[in-house]
């Protein structure tokens, strides 16, 4: 069973930095390509980054050289670095995992709840 457990959002103003993490199971974090996504109000579901089991990492261009996506073997977890964020970096993020990597969060079977970030100006 696919289980994510996501924590890390919060509030910061404009060029702060945010950490998500999730957290899985021993057998989803070897055999499963992970990633993050982000949604607006109003927008769609769109990637964020994404890394496969090769460690192959994937980041949108909106985000690439301010975050950066990471793994802990020790504590089977995935990490989200968010550096010089931005408001526009404003959304419900979601940890999502798949068995194959695919562009899109619609090649992504499993996801978590969501945590919320805030950029303020």
């Amino acid at each position: 069973q696919v289980q994510l457990v996501e924590s890390g959002g919060g509030s910061v103003q404009t060029g702060g930095s945010l950490r998500l993490s999730c957290a899985t199971n021993e057998y989803t974090y070897n055999s499963y390509c992970m990633g993050w996504f982000r949604q607006a109000p109003g927008k769609e579901r769109e990637g964020v980054a994404a890394i496969e089991h090769d460690g192959t990492t994937h980041y949108s261009d909106s985000v690439k050289g301010r975050f950066t996506i990471s793994k802990d073997n020790a504590k089977n977890t995935l990490y989200l670095q968010m550096n010089s964020l931005k408001p526009e970096d404003t959304a419900m993020y979601y940890c999502a995992a798949d068995q194959d990597y695919g562009l899109g969060p619609q090649n992504f079977a499993y996801w978590d709840q969501g945590t919320q970030v805030t950029v303020s100006s």
